[in-house]
């Protein structure tokens, strides 16, 4: 990443890897706007994407490392498994 967003090979991977759970759609998207950067809106790529500084960081203490490699798209499955099981409060 190291300052950039990860690759469009890694999201169209990740976009697979969550679609054939439908259960987990409306949870990526919760997700993903309440991850997103402030304003995000207002810039190009107009998506909901998080922070490069904050995406790091988490990468980082979730991996170790420097922070610069995009997590394996069953991750975030997991991750939005997880996310499912709390209150959306």
């Amino acid at each position: 990443m190291s300052g950039r967003r990860p690759g469009l090979r890694w999201a169209w991977r990740t976009v697979a890897a969550v679609l054939p759970h439908p259960s987990l759609w409306i949870v990526a998207l919760r997700q993903a706007t309440r991850l997103a950067g402030p304003g995000w809106w207002r810039r190009p790529p107009f998506l909901p994407l998080p922070a490069p500084d904050y995406l790091r960081f988490r990468m980082e203490t979730a991996y170790g490392g420097d922070g610069t490699q995009p997590p394996e798209p069953q991750d975030l499955v997991t991750y939005l498994r997880w996310c499912r099981r709390f209150p959306s409060g």
